[in-house]
């Protein structure tokens, strides 16, 4: 999309900039970026209104979908085994974007002819990472042919522009997650 432009360098992480908004791309599993905001923070003085992970959305079924969820894996207890980063009974504040952009995301999908083809669905909290600003994953999956449609990525972007004027973290994982 244009208007980004190289952005601030933080612990190896490469960074676009368009205005207020910033866009990591990391090379690690984004379910174990925890404390992705405050590591930002400290490598670069700028604070975080809000997190929102760009992600492969990764199912059994197989099935395209286009998917917004929260973060934490609030359903577990203490003593169980995370599979996919977090802290067990813990889940991060929920973004305020989610059901608005669960909306434009499901109209943009229509506009662009994407559904009934691809499910947009809200998927439950489930995984990682840790992270104290509101957050949220919007996701394409559910297995590499979906991941690589430029439709589908299209119409991420397209929702992903709507950011209002305040610092975010937009993150895109260039590993399966």
């Amino acid at each position: 999309m244009p208007g980004w432009r190289p952005g601030p360098s933080a612990q190896g992480m490469l960074s676009f900039a368009d205005e207020e908004v910033r866009l990591l791309k990391l090379e690690n599993h984004l379910v174990r970026e925890d404390h992705l905001d405050k590591r930002w923070e400290g490598a670069t003085g700028e604070s975080v209104d809000g997190a929102i992970f760009l992600s492969r959305h990764v199912a059994a079924s197989n099935r395209p979908a286009l998917t917004i969820h929260p973060i934490g894996p609030p359903h577990l207890r203490e003593d169980e085994v995370l599979l996919a980063g977090g802290r067990p009974g813990w889940a991060a504040p929920p973004n305020p974007r989610i059901g608005p952009w669960l909306r434009l995301l499901n109209n943009i999908a229509e506009s662009h002819s994407l559904v009934p083809e691809f499910e947009v669905t809200l998927e439950a909290t489930h995984h990682g990472p840790e992270i104290s600003s509101p957050a949220m994953f919007i996701e394409i999956g559910s297995t590499e042919e979906y991941w690589e449609r430029q439709d589908a990525a299209q119409a991420i972007a397209l929702v992903s522009t709507c950011v209002e004027n305040s610092v975010i973290i937009c993150v895109f994982c260039s590993v399966t997650t």
